[in-house]
């Protein structure tokens, strides 16, 4: 995305200066009425975030899913030798529904 800038509207930046220090009811440079007071922010590491590292870098390793298996039901879809037993995904649907409701109940 490009933005044009039209150059031929004149500046005023020195009236909007003067317009934003009289709203503040000060003079001279232009610095922010709220300045830093010494206020810090802080940041604890706890022994929780090196045993977090620690899961997390063990877990790079595992597989999400079976590749090899995803690998054979994409080559019997593209060869179109893929059935789909349709009994099966209807029990399957129905369990799982089930476990849900029992988990919700819980």
């Amino acid at each position: 995305m490009t933005l044009k800038i039209d150059r031929s509207i004149k500046s005023t930046t020195g009236s909007a200066t003067k317009v934003t220090q009289a709203r503040q009811g000060r003079t001279g440079a232009n610095t922010p009425q709220n300045e830093n007071t010494g206020a810090r922010d802080e940041v604890k590491i706890t022994s929780l975030s090196s045993q977090l590292q620690a899961l997390e870098g063990s877990l790079s390793g595992v597989e999400i899913a079976d590749t090899a298996r995803v690998d054979s039901i994409k080559a019997a879809i593209s060869e179109g030798r893929f059935q789909i037993n349709s009994d099966v995904v209807a029990d399957r649907l129905l369990k799982a529904v089930k476990e849900l409701l029992v988990k919700q109940k819980d």
